[in-house]
């Protein structure tokens, strides 16, 4: 193999692996370990950070920093990295839409001929239909708040809610989610006590609090945001009181959107498109509950326990009274 080639073929490989041991990284190059070692010398003197350890376990690492390697694609990667550009062209993250523009149009320059011709056969024939807009995010927030969610380190930020009220807010985040065009982070509020789902495009001046967390117990991020988004959506939102205490109503109904009250008991919001609907699910909990919301809910939860009542009433003995 021609030397610049194995050169090329070394900058590609070395990166897929944290740790590369020398023998494999030999072997997959077809060259002695001798060969190797004359190689990493000769990336370092080009000025690529090589970490290198010796011994028989001895093995090679890219360190951080340095120059960027060549961009070496194959077709599979150059079309996946063209459609992450085109979907980041169209994102919600404010700004990103030209910094992906631009990337895109750096990326067909320096890719082979027959690879860009795949990619711009990808551009040209391409067309999306455009979408409702949606709120976009700073991306400076939502850097801030994917390293704080990476941490698990407190976060202090300006919030405010679907009412247009404003409020300061200290949570523990855990992880952040995008769904429908829109991002939220899933986060312990800290003041409330209670998961919560926060729209990233109403989070302003955030902050790190530098201190950590360990979340006991956090919920599935993704199935929280879609329960927030599906009662957003829906014509009833019902608000169900639960005699229960709020740890076992928050195991009991995992996912789904709980809040707890003063007295330690949980409020249970569910939504649905039409009365009939709530009211089945409602009549159908295996638990002692109260209708707070909305009252035409409570109507047909009474209209629906009449009308069980009446088709299971005892039946009446028809026998005359004989005392």
């Amino acid at each position: 193999m021609d030397p610049s080639v194995r050169l090329l073929r070394l900058l590609s490989l070395l990166p897929s692996r944290p740790w590369w041991p020398g023998q494999d990284l030999a072997v997959r190059l077809g060259v002695s370990p001798r060969t190797l070692r004359r190689d990493m010398n000769r990336l370092r003197e080009l000025g690529y950070p090589v970490r290198a350890t010796g011994g028989q376990a001895g093995g090679y690492a890219v360190g951080a920093g340095g120059r960027l390697p060549p961009l070496l694609l194959d077709d599979e990667e150059a079309v996946a990295t063209t459609l992450g550009l085109q979907l980041a062209a169209t994102s919600a993250v404010a700004g990103i839409e030209s910094a992906a523009v631009a990337a895109l149009a750096k990326l067909v320059q320096v890719l082979p001929s027959r690879r860009r011709e795949r990619v711009q056969a990808l551009q040209e024939t391409t067309v999306q239909v455009p979408a409702p807009p949606q709120p976009t995010v700073d991306p400076a927030v939502l850097t801030l708040l994917a390293t704080a969610c990476r941490r698990i380190e407190g976060v202090r930020f300006s919030y405010t809610d679907h009412r247009g009220r404003a409020s300061t807010r200290e949570v523990a985040p855990h992880q952040i989610v995008r769904s429908a065009g829109r991002w939220y982070l899933v986060a312990m509020d800290r003041g409330r006590q209670e998961w919560r789902t926060f729209r990233i495009d109403r989070i302003t001046q955030p902050a790190l609090t530098n201190q950590h967390h360990r979340l006991a117990d956090p919920p599935d991020a993704a199935a929280m945001v879609l329960s927030a988004t599906k009662l957003a959506i829906r014509r009833y939102e019902a608000r169900i009181l639960l005699h229960l205490e709020y740890e076992t109503a928050a195991r009991s109904f995992h996912g789904q959107i709980v809040e707890p009250t003063p007295d330690g008991r949980a409020i249970l919001r569910v939504g649905a498109d039409d009365l009939p609907s709530l009211a089945a699910y409602a009549t159908g909990l295996s638990y002692d509950f109260e209708v707070l919301g909305p009252p035409e809910l409570r109507v047909e939860v009474h209209r629906r326990a009449q009308d069980v009542a009446a088709r299971h009433a005892l039946p009446v003995d028809p026998s005359p009274d004989r005392s």
